[in-house]
């Protein structure tokens, strides 16, 4: 049932500003509106974000009263790097001895550059001891004489004792200076990579600090009582204190709000997602349902952010194709939005009269292999778009899609050129341009070992169409254009989760340790306004690094989905059966709960052990579970402890690699509590146990448990 609450999600991009409304039960897309993004009203970006936000309201028929989630995307923190816009940066290292001799070398960020021939604006100071208070207002009054608009306080050994960085923080803040001290941005060990890592939080902190000042203003004149959100890098959104404290966590934030949207709204479990724009295709990989992230690259060297982990290819829905010798030789980088010229399949027929194939340099420093139109109605660039829809690979209604026949006339000159037909010069210059993509795509899923047979790939972006249909025919996997592709990204922002990532190094970490771990990061996404009865935590224990990770996600609300559309049986047979490539008829239900409902069947082998692969699918008919082969067990949370240390016992091997415990998943009520990354068989049935926690006695347990070689 339908009611008048709204998510509202609005992904602000270097020229437009998109919005969408999501009605909050039944998660449908209500309404979009596009809007110039404002970098040069007085009121910077917040004047488009409220301007979208109104007309989003007016369009769909709400008040400001009806909305219950507001989240947003920018680029501003990317741009500002992308630019060299940073605040000088007052870097205060601490310590005495040997400490002092690494921090000092810490100056040499100064000579981090930010854009060709532009560093970034760094004054170092040093004090020996935080607890020195004249020493400390003289470091300060050092770096504020050489223009430092914020302040980083670095000393070693500060995730263990920060009392000094945070003495130099207080300090600073005294004076009216935006702080970052350098254990508040990570809690892991590397002196060098944590404070480069703060500092550059702290070049954007000043800009970033107006910006949501101005945005939270705004959104509260115009009468929104919801808290507002703002999306990370990883694929979640922070509240806008959180975002005020770490603003480092927008950076990169632009491909993640795409991947989110084809998570929450696609329910990709395993695949890639590309979404394609006009000049590039940005890939990313879903894995067990989760957005694969890693160590983000910032100013050419690694860092301590947590970022989506996305690869980009220069191929994109207006890509130019280059021809050499009556042959496609190329497609792109350069599109017809640097070249200044029109899409030729979205011309008129008459303006392509008398058409003929010339080539180009876009750019002074390009080849001049780039080909063109000169026709009766002026110079067109033919694209990968032209291409797709002279295919008939552009579905009715899509972003991109034209007249078919317009498309064909727009690459006749082109096929004449070739010497061939339109059929196969659109099906080369496409194989030319996805070519690139499917490297990447190759790569990726080598990287995170994804099965060719059950990964999916999914396109957003206004520009998918010229390149996911493809690419799945030649590679012969299956392939989707997501609904709602153009707007995938506001989309992604409006049914992101909260989300928070907490990491620590724990030499030898013992289960209370890495219990506290778990809690910390539960309690961080609940006080951001996190639901605390929906609230899920992977835990990831690396014994190599001794890190000790947690990952906690949960929505502003309990989402009670409308039902009506949801798979029926034989739907969530077939879907099972379809993973699994083999035949409905052997495929057995192996257990369930009220939100899932576990499938299996056997693969038997000559020489080795039968296989036993497993699929979870969900009430709507998606795979939200791979498992190769694993053994499942139905208990309830009364009989689950002993039950699981059984499991466990049985299966956990010992090696020379040491001990390896199982990888276990329980289905608990409408969610999967993934314990798959812990390796210790104590804190593994530590974490079980707490997820177990205030639950009833005889609420049925699912356990799948994967024996790890």
């Amino acid at each position: 049932m339908n009611t008048h609450r709204i998510r509202v999600g609005i992904d602000v991009g270097g020229t437009f500003t998109d919005a969408v409304a999501v009605d909050a039960t039944t998660l449908q897309l209500l309404g979009q509106v596009k809007v110039p993004t404002s970098h040069h009203h007085e009121d910077g970006v917040a004047h488009g974000i409220v301007e979208a936000l109104d007309r989003l309201l007016e369009q769909t028929g709400h008040t400001p009263e009806d909305v219950t989630f507001l989240a947003h995307g920018t680029t501003q923190a990317t741009n500002a790097l992308l630019e060299g816009d940073v605040a000088t940066v007052g870097l205060i290292g601490i310590g005495t001895g040997p400490g002092a001799t690494l921090t000092r070398r810490l100056a040499a960020f100064r000579k981090l550059e930010l854009t060709p021939g532009k560093r970034l604006p760094l004054a170092y100071a040093h004090v020996a001891d935080a607890d020195d208070a004249p020493a400390v207002r003289a470091a300060l009054d050092e770096v504020v004489r050489e223009g430092a608009e914020v302040v980083v306080a670095s000393q070693p050994f500060s995730v263990d004792r920060p009392e000094g960085e945070e003495a130099v923080a207080a300090a600073a803040r005294e004076r009216g200076l935006p702080t970052t001290a350098a254990h508040d941005i990570t809690s892991l060990y590397g002196l060098h990579k944590r404070t480069r890592t703060a500092v550059v939080n702290a070049a954007i902190l000043p800009r970033m600090l107006a910006t949501a000042d101005l945005v939270d203003a705004s959104i509260t004149k115009a009468g929104v009582s919801a808290p507002l959100m703002v999306m990370r890098c990883d694929g979640g959104v922070m509240s806008l204190d959180e975002m005020r404290r770490r603003p480092l966590l927008t950076v990169l934030s632009g491909p993640a709000a795409g991947v989110a949207g084809a998570l929450m709204q696609e329910r990709i479990s395993e695949g890639l997602f590309l979404e394609t724009g006009g000049t590039s295709t940005d890939i990313s990989v879903v894995r067990r349902g989760k957005v694969a992230v890693r160590h983000a690259t910032m100013l050419g060297r690694s860092s301590y952010l947590s970022a989506l982990d996305v690869r980009t290819v220069g191929v994109g829905g207006g890509s130019m194709v280059r021809i050499d010798g009556g042959k496609v030789v190329g497609v792109g980088p350069r599109s017809a939005h640097i070249a200044g010229l029109p899409y030729a399949c979205f011309a008129s027929a008459e303006d392509l009269r008398d058409a003929k194939v010339t080539t180009i340099r876009p750019m002074a420093d390009d080849p001049a292999d780039y080909a063109v139109l000169d026709a009766a109605g002026g110079r067109f660039a033919i694209t990968m778009t032209c291409a797709a829809n002279a295919l008939g690979r552009v579905p009715e209604g899509d972003f991109a899609r034209c007249d078919q026949e317009v498309a064909r006339a727009a690459l006749a000159p082109l096929a004449a050129a070739l010497g061939t037909d339109v059929a196969t010069a659109a099906t080369k210059l496409l194989d030319a341009g996805t070519d690139q993509v499917k490297s990447v795509v190759e790569t990726m899923m080598r990287d995170y070992r994804l099965e060719k047979d059950t990964a999916v790939l999914v396109g957003g972006g206004g520009g998918a169409a010229s390149v996911t249909p493809h690419l799945a025919a030649v590679t012969g996997q299956e392939g989707r254009i997501a609904r709602h592709n153009e707007v995938i990204s506001p989309i992604g922002v409006a049914l992101a989760l909260i989300r928070e990532q907490v990491e620590r190094i724990i030499p030898g970490a013992g289960q209370e340790q890495i219990l506290a771990v778990r809690a910390e990061a539960e309690a961080a996404v609940i006080a951001q306004g996190a639901a605390a009865d929906g609230v899920e935590v992977e835990v990831t224990v690396d014994p190599q690094t001794s890190t000790v990770r947690a990952v906690a996600t949960g929505a502003t609300e309990l989402r009670t989905q409308d039902r009506a559309h949801r798979a029926d049986e034989a739907d969530r047979l077939r879907a099972a059966a379809m993973s699994l490539r083999t035949d409905p008829a052997s495929v057995r239900v192996l257990a369930g709960t009220p939100a899932h409902t576990v499938y299996g069947t056997e693969v038997r082998r000559r020489f080795r052990a039968d296989r036993h692969p497993v699929r979870v699918v969900d009430a709507d008919g998606v795979v939200r579970l791979h498992a190769p082969d694993a053994r499942v067990e139905t208990t309830t949370v009364g009989r689950a402890p002993e039950v699981l240390a059984g499991l466990v016992k049985e299966a956990t091997s010992y090696g020379d690699g040491g001990v390896r415990a199982p990888a276990l998943r329980l289905l608990l009520g409408s969610r999967i509590a993934d314990l798959s990354g812990v390796l210790d068989p104590d804190p593994l049935l530590a974490l079980a146990r707490s997820e177990l926690r205030s639950r009833a006695a005889d609420e049925p347990v699912v356990a799948v448990v994967e024996v790890r070689s």
